[in-house]
């Protein structure tokens, strides 16, 4: 995925998790914690008839979770302030905001649609794949 020498800096579509699966913001808490679950993921878009409304993490469920809130429907601890990129942003751009604002995922948009979402996660492994790249044959499987 990672060229060997790049010319430009990709945009974040070049490692973005495509088509994500996302919860619709009427659905139970209990939902959303088993697609997490079952998927093995920590974000998950939320959906409103249709329309990108923000993202649930992992910690969200657990706060509401532990609290006791009351709350029952995603919606109700959904993060409208989700931080949002165009695809064709540079990636350098869209890591440089994550790590000012300390957000763990990026829900990526084409026209307002959403289109994927990159996580810490992505950030990572993209890393890893880079510095191989830049690298080959160094390193990397050894114990200190």
């Amino acid at each position: 995925m990672w060229p060997r020498k790049t010319k430009s800096i990709p945009p974040v579509k070049a490692v973005m998790t495509p088509f994500p699966h996302s919860i619709e913001a009427s659905e139970p808490m209990t939902r959303a914690r088993e697609m997490m679950t079952g998927y093995g993921f920590h974000h998950l878009p939320v959906i409103d008839r249709g329309e990108l409304v923000g993202v649930i993490s992992e910690p969200d469920l657990r706060r509401a979770e532990s609290a006791d809130c009351g709350a029952r429907r995603v919606a109700e601890v959904t993060r409208q302030e989700s931080f949002l990129v165009d695809l064709s942003e540079p990636l350098d751009q869209v890591l440089a905001k994550m790590a000012r604002l300390q957000v763990g995922s990026v829900l990526v948009v084409k026209e307002d649609r959403l289109a994927g979402i990159f996580t810490v996660t992505d950030a990572c492994r993209s890393f890893a794949e880079c510095l191989r790249a830049q690298f080959p044959g160094e390193g990397g499987d050894e114990a200190a």
